[in-house]
């Protein structure tokens, strides 16, 4: 109940601090009024032992006692300032995450400009829930942090709201600011690790790539489907690499098309989704390897053959949003 009710006072703070309505508009200037200060533990402490020794000093009547401990205030004052400036005044953009596969880790770039002539050092950013970057930032000058979110299934993920702190320069107080700028990385779906044989193509019976249809030239390696005749396995190659390295198969230049669809309907009835989706993008990744051109269809969508890292995305983003 308690830890319920902290929460929900927490995020109603976050949102009254973050004074406009999120996602906010880039760049993101961090002003006085976005920062907010307060002491850590160790501030805390430090605060206690000064009273202490303050009651020692008017209890003994000690002149060197009073000196000292209005000294460390003074000293305890001046680093409130210090941490407040070390973060306001901050300029905080976004850049475009690249694709990642589902399961992996998206990388969200953030980028730090300082304008002012002082060093803000030891800054840090993190998500919620996640580990925390730290970053020094040159005067006139900007930084790229890349902060880490798991990416647990296909589609979009949207970037949450970032902390940015501070503890410069003696970790007695804590100055943070929210930010919540709008980005999103696309997650493909995750490639299968076993998939049936690739279906046929250009009239091809066989289930085998185009490469495999002709024995005149050898022409390179590819990942070994189930379908390839033994006599085509690289032994040599797998006899060098580690037991657990998946098999290599010969390809040799042959007069068919060197083209495949890939159809949402030729996969084996009774797959669920997520494993045809996992399927096609392994066959995708694997006619990309092998310099092949391929089509794409899916339900209620057709992407034409193609090859190249811009066909490649096409298809991966339709399966990454296919019914997300």
């Amino acid at each position: 109940m308690l830890l319920t009710l902290r929460r929900s006072l927490h995020e109603q703070f976050i949102r009254w601090a973050l004074r406009v309505r999120p996602p906010e508009p880039t760049p993101i200037h961090l002003t006085q009024r976005r920062v907010y200060v307060l002491p850590t533990r160790a501030g805390v402490l430090y605060a206690v032992s000064l009273l202490t020794m303050l009651i020692g000093a008017i209890n003994y009547n000690l002149s060197l006692g009073y000196a000292l401990v209005f000294l460390l205030g003074g000293l305890g004052i001046t680093t409130i300032l210090h941490t407040f400036r070390n973060l306001v005044g901050l300029t905080l953009n976004i850049g475009t995450p690249k694709p990642v596969f589902a399961g992996d880790v998206a990388h969200f770039p953030i980028i730090l400009h300082n304008s002012d002539r002082r060093t803000r050092s030891l800054l840090r950013l993190h998500l919620p829930a996640q580990t925390s970057v730290s970053t020094d930032l040159p005067p006139h000058d900007h930084t790229r942090v890349m902060l880490p979110l798991p990416a647990p299934q296909r589609g979009w993920l949207v970037l949450p709201r970032i902390t940015l702190e501070t503890v410069w320069p003696l970790g007695l107080v804590r100055a943070w600011s929210y930010a919540a700028p709008g980005c999103e990385c696309l997650i493909y779906p995750r490639p299968a690790d076993a998939v049936p044989p690739a279906p046929t193509f250009g009239g091809m019976a066989g289930g085998r790539l185009a490469s495999d249809t002709g024995d005149e030239d050898f022409a390179g390696l590819r990942r070994h489907q189930p379908s390839d005749p033994p006599h085509h396995v690289a032994w040599k190659a797998a006899a060098r690499q580690d037991s657990h390295a998946p098999l290599q198969t010969k390809q040799f230049s042959g007069s068919a098309a060197q083209s495949l669809w890939f159809d949402w309907a030729t996969l084996p009835p009774g797959i669920d989704i997520e494993t045809r989706l996992s399927i096609l993008t392994r066959w995708v990744l694997d006619a990309e390897s092998d310099g092949l051109a391929w089509g794409l269809r899916l339900p209620g969508q057709e992407i034409a053959q193609g090859h190249g890292p811009d066909h490649v995305h096409a298809c991966l983003k339709a399966l990454a949003l296919h019914e997300a």
